[in-house]
């Protein structure tokens, strides 16, 4: 399967970015050919709310930025994984703009499943960010293969670990 993996953490050795590279490493493992993306070091606008997409854009946004690299990656993906940190109860700017940006197309064509995986320093901060995931899977068509998070104690831990590379059996 085709696998692109939005990864949104600003550090590059943090707990996000370990448990994309972990999600990565499983999934080629697998057999599955996989793109990941830092969506942190690039520029991407948040939504204008124009409607230039719906009108006169035919699908395509206004805006050009570093968003015109992920829309043909977006197109091409069967697999879509969010990896976020939760930044005060919910996915973090970085991923939110490359989402939302979606809405000139209203859903990648070929997107079937999706995947998330979050990282914090506390527990209980997941709710937010787990209900957003479920309803853009919902509103896309695309099964949830899993969910995995790690708070303090559970970051680069090898259950951690084991946890990710049960999800990608999923697909």
């Amino acid at each position: 399967m085709n696998i692109l993996i939005l990864q949104a953490s600003p550090r590059a050795k943090g707990n996000t970015a370990w448990m994309a590279e972990e999600y990565k490493n499983a999934a080629e493992a697998a057999g599955h050919q996989v793109t990941l993306v830092n969506v942190s070091h690039k520029k991407i606008a948040g939504c204008l709310a124009c409607e230039y997409c719906h009108n006169k854009g035919n699908g395509t946004c206004i805006q050009k930025d570093d968003m015109q690299e992920l829309y043909p990656l977006m197109a091409e993906a069967e697999v879509l994984v969010l990896a976020a940190p939760i930044y005060y109860f919910t996915l973090n700017a970085q991923i939110q703009a490359p989402i939302q940006r979606m809405y000139c197309v209203n859903a990648p064509a070929k997107v079937k499943k999706m995947a998330l995986l979050m990282s914090s320093y506390s527990p209980g901060v997941y709710t937010g960010a787990t209900a957003e995931y479920h309803d853009i899977c919902n509103y896309w068509h695309a099964e949830d293969s899993g969910i995995v998070t790690a708070k303090i104690d559970e970051q680069k831990t090898d259950e951690t670990k084991a946890k990710i590379q049960a999800i990608v059996k999923n697909l």
